[in-house]
């Protein structure tokens, strides 16, 4: 959520900014502060009409103590007429500052000046490639066939079980989508990342905290009978560990990874794009996420994209990396750099990653402060990145390690998995 006063203070900026995302903030934001205006006229009022009626019931009482009650009596009708119009003025602050409120729940975080305009994804700015492509041999398959023949991934019985959308890890392959989890985790922490072990379900006040709920409700399976959200993600319950606290300085920065399922509604549409591990309503990921001190946080952006980046050269994955465009940048980040690794089976680059600053959009909802140097409170900024998610990981793996013989198992998983082929 945006600051009032980053608004007042920045507006044409972040009409200009926003129009990256192809949106005409300019009435938003002019109601914003139209709000913000009357929410401070009326504060001042309300203050101003207690502070006189406060003084008024001080009068009273000393009038009575003197014996002068016709006087007391007279003050106390205007009293009674104060304690009305502060009635009338807190109704109307507590409306004009819910109206406020949800107008700025709706307010997508402000672009970088370094985001890219664009509409889609066929705008974004690819700025790193690395990795050679493999040339397979005649007849390789997708994914979802290798799965079939060499019985590792049941997408029939997830379907069964569940529904489309939620594989079945057999054999080899569930051993495979374990060693990935452990892999990930130990890069991670070797990094100084803390190992944490979060709830796969959040309350409503998690949802707003990260700006999941309201932008992506419909996304979200919703736990009615609790009122509570299976996660889309790990950032949701990691980044709400830190909602409502006051960090000294000295805390940060802080660096967290977990493992999580995630789940998420989205359909998607039909058609070789989504077959497979390519679209999931329920998969595994390993998250980083970091707490970091505003003058720090595109440093700390920086390393996240370079730690990443050893990651998919250690699984010697051909990937590259985008910058994404206002128009696919998601509504709470200020800049996403994209992770894509190459499927030669499917002559296709798969998302593996996003790894993305808040800047102080997500801290505001959450109230994540910290007392800088001269004792004040202020804002942190947050970021989280995948490193990484499973099922395109798992995907690549498969495809680009095909040989005729079997699935070779890249050499830095081994010590995971125990086997060295699948075949």
């Amino acid at each position: 959520m945006l600051q009032i006063p980053f608004i007042r203070d920045n507006k044409d900026r972040i009409i200009a900014n926003l129009a990256k995302r192809n949106i005409d903030a300019t009435e938003m934001i002019s109601e914003v502060l139209t709000l913000d205006e009357t929410r401070r006229s009326t504060q001042a009022q309300l203050d101003n009409t207690l502070a006189e009626a406060n003084t008024l019931s001080k009068e009273i009482g000393m009038l009575f103590k003197s014996g002068e009650t016709q006087k007391a009596t007279i003050l106390k009708g205007k009293s009674a007429n104060l304690k009305e119009l502060s009635k009338e003025l807190t109704e109307t602050l507590n409306e004009v500052s819910e109206a406020l409120s949800q107008l700025l729940y709706k307010i997508p975080n402000v672009p970088n000046d370094s985001v890219p305009a664009g509409s889609t994804e066929d705008d974004n700015e690819e700025i790193f490639r690395a990795g050679d492509i493999p040339t397979l041999y005649d007849g390789a398959m997708p994914h979802w066939e290798l799965a079939k023949k060499y019985d590792i991934i049941d997408f029939e019985l997830g379907n069964k079980i569940a529904g489309a959308g939620f594989p079945v890890y057999k054999g080899k392959g569930a051993r495979l989508q374990r060693a990935l989890i452990a892999y990930f985790l130990d890069k991670n922490t070797a990094a100084g990342y803390t190992e944490y072990q979060l709830p796969h379900l959040v309350n409503e006040a998690s949802g707003f905290g990260t700006g999941q709920l309201p932008d992506k409700e419909g996304q979200m399976y919703h736990v009615t009978a609790d009122n509570l959200y299976l996660i889309p993600t790990a950032e949701v319950p990691g980044t709400n560990i830190f909602r409502d606290v006051v960090l000294n300085e000295s805390d940060l920065p802080i660096g967290i990874t977990g493992y999580t399922p995630c789940f998420r509604r989205e359909a998607g549409s039909y058609g070789a794009h989504v077959r497979g591990l390519n679209r999931l309503h329920q998969f595994d990921k390993v998250e980083i996420l970091r707490v970091e001190h505003p003058d720090n946080s595109y440093t700390a952006l920086d390393g996240m994209v370079a730690h990443v980046k050893t990651i998919l050269e250690d699984l010697k994955l051909p990937y590259r990396i985008l910058r994404l465009c206002g128009g696919d940048l998601g509504f709470t980040s200020a800049l996403t750099f994209d992770f894509e690794v190459f499927s030669t089976a499917q002559d296709r680059w798969l998302e593996i990653s996003s790894v993305s600053n808040f800047e102080t959009f997500q801290a505001n909802r959450l109230k994540l402060r910290f007392k800088n140097k001269d004792g004040k409170n202020e804002l942190a900024h947050t970021l989280n990145g995948s490193s990484l998610a499973l099922p395109r990981v798992l995907a690549g793996i498969l495809e680009n390690y095909q040989t005729e013989d079997g699935i070779v198992i890249p050499d830095v998983l081994v010590p995971y998995t125990g086997f060295s082929i699948i075949d």
